[in-house]
């Protein structure tokens, strides 16, 4: 390993060959702006394109300007990252970028979040010398993401994301010179192509190019609907992060307040996904065993290994890119549409109300929930199952709308039936998490024996792939784990080549798994959040008096009051779904 000697604004550093001036700066705690750039390591993830020069610096004995982002740091380099000539020329270059942007700071959804906005702060830019013609380009309005293209500045990220780290292969830069853009193929709307809805992409726009659907008005309308009866559910990594959108530390539990949040809102009844993350790990879990209980009885027929069906961005992703596959995942229905099965069956007859008459908004970390809850299969006559899906960042709205003071709030709890859960269903937030929520079930289901320690470390952790042996008191299984699409994709390959060598894997679509999804916060790529998220959805679960699925009383009582038995008649019905190949679909339409 060879180590460089370098200066940066008077301060001696001392870097491995290879690294650039723009994170040797950032090792000494120097700041040098960026709008292309961005990295993330434990997430493989680095887009450098170097085209919007907002990075530039000075270096000693070069005549230009130099991209901190591309250029590598050498023996003895002296470098200044704030010369005057150095301000100047990024505040050139910002200010040219804002010649082609269009000036709707204040209705964009990416306000106080763009990172061009902020840019321009800080640079003190106060008006724009240069003018001319502007881009425009037609808008997208898929059910889970707006593209407002105008407001692309062509930095690449969401590209690199999508293709790279996703490897989803829906955006590419199209076009040339003035006319070029980010977008799809033919510049087709998203809702025509292979796309996710994984929200990646949004999550890494530095602008408002990218944004979520706002549901929040449906939302509002539905609880002034003095018709209505309107529940809302509240993903397990919503609590991890909602405080963050108040100022609060990333890591921060606001479970309580945001039961009380909700409330406070108006809704009728604030019920908990966590309880139907244990209904899915009884459904899930029953499958699974009884996959490994034929196969072990030597039937060939049995499709192994069995794959996690609770992320819908996931589930799509298959569909179109391993349509021959779509018989191994599990037919468990995702919590947030099994929540919605039972709420509009079971809830709606305890209240004596018509499904239609009840509305079910879901609170989730992911925009692929938005399209998830209009897939056509999770109707009845028309009515969805789950009405309105809104993300962590529309809830933060709707509480700042109310002018509710969200950090004063007093905790309070769930209402029942479907609020109570355990400890296992809290960690579906987390990669890891449902496969050991799972694995906490099944051991007890499989040897009968109770299970004394119900952390199975070797299943929890940030790297992409992971893999461990888990003993079933006798039994190995092999399990494999998943996030990010890019490395799921490797783990598919796997198995359609006949190679795989294990009997269950969890894949969460997003970096970290749902901490991480498209509708959190923003966490601007630093991994030290979703670690922070991670280790708040592990503290929930050590607080739970219960932590395993099949011991939650009110899933108990669910079975024997209604549904009888994990895999019965109405539960395939109310419980579990089907899967289509939309590669087939792609090629008619």
């Amino acid at each position: 390993m060879n180590i460089i000697k370098l200066i940066i604004d008077d301060k001696p550093v001392v870097v491995e060959q290879g690294t650039t001036i723009l994170e040797a700066a950032k090792s000494i705690g120097i700041k040098i702006p960026s709008l292309c750039y961005m990295k993330m390591d434990d997430l493989n993830f680095e887009n450098k394109p170097g085209g919007c020069r907002v990075c530039v610096i000075e270096v000693e004995g070069r005549r230009n300007l130099a991209p901190a982002c591309k250029t590598e740091c050498t023996e003895g380099m002296v470098v200044k990252t704030h010369t005057v000539r150095v301000i100047n020329a990024r505040r050139t270059v910002v200010e040219l970028i804002l010649s082609d942007h269009p000036a709707e700071c204040l209705t964009c959804a990416k306000s106080g979040e763009c990172e061009l906005q902020e840019l321009a702060q800080n640079l003190g830019i106060r008006e724009i010398h240069y003018t001319g013609e502007q881009s425009h380009y037609k808008g997208d309005q898929s059910p889970a993401i707006i593209r407002e293209m105008d407001k692309c500045i062509m930095c690449r990220r969401c590209e690199t994301i999508c293709n790279e780290v996703q490897t989803v292969g829906v955006l590419s830069a199209v076009n040339r010179g003035f006319e070029s853009v980010v977008a799809p193929a033919f510049e087709m709307d998203l809702d025509h192509s292979v796309c996710t809805y994984c929200g990646q992409c949004v999550a890494v726009c530095p602008t408002g190019a990218l944004t979520e659907r706002d549901y929040t008005w449906k939302v509002i309308e539905a609880l002034v609907d003095p018709q209505k009866t309107v529940v809302v559910q509240t993903a397990p990594a919503v609590r991890a992060a909602l405080g963050e959108a108040f100022g609060m530390e990333p890591g921060t539990l606001v479970t309580g307040k945001m039961v009380s949040a909700l409330k406070k809102l108006g809704f009728d009844y604030v019920f908990d996904t966590d309880f139907a993350a244990d209904l899915t790990i009884m459904e899930e879990g029953t499958e699974f065993l009884d996959r490994l209980t034929r196969y072990l009885d030597g039937d060939k027929s049995v499709k192994l290994p069995i794959l996690t069906s609770c992320c819908p961005a996931w589930v799509k992703f298959f569909e179109h890119q391993f349509p021959e596959m779509i018989d191994i995942p599990s037919t468990a229905k995702s919590p947030q549409q099994m929540f919605g099965a039972i709420a509009k069956s079971y809830f709606a007859k305890k209240l004596n109300k018509k499904r239609e008459d009840l509305v079910v908004v879901s609170v989730m970390p992911c925009l692929a929930k938005k399209y998830e809850c209009t897939r056509e299969e999770f109707a009845i006559n028309g009515d969805a199952d789950v009405n309105v899906s809104i993300t962590t960042r529309e809830l933060a709205r709707l509480i700042r709308n109310a002018n509710i003071d969200f950090a004063s709030l007093d905790d309070e709890d769930f209402d029942q039936p479907l609020g109570e859960s355990t400890g296992a269903g809290v960690i579906f937030g987390t990669t890891g998490g449902v496969i050991e929520a799972a694995v906490r079930t099944a051991y007890e289901l499989h040897t009968g024996k109770h299970l004394e320690k119900v952390e199975f470390e070797e299943l929890r952790g940030m790297e992409g792939l992971r893999k461990a042996t888990v003993d079933f008191d006798g039994m190995k299984l092999n399990i494999g784990i998943a996030h990010g699409l890019g490395n799921a994709r490797k783990l598919l390959e796997d198995v359609r080549a006949g190679k795989s060598e294990f009997h269950a894997i969890e894949i969460m679509a997003c970096p970290g798994g749902c901490i991480g999804g498209g509708g959190q916060p923003y966490h601007h790529g630093n991994v030290d959040i979703l670690k922070k998220r991670q280790k708040a959805i592990y503290r929930e679960d050590a607080g739970k008096a219960i932590r395993k699925s099949h011991e939650n009383p009110f899933i108990q009582e669910l079975y024997s009051e209604f549904l009888g038995r994990p895999l019965s008649d109405l539960s395939h019905e109310l419980l579990h779904t089907h899967y289509f190949n939309r590669k087939k679909l792609s090629e008619i339409e």
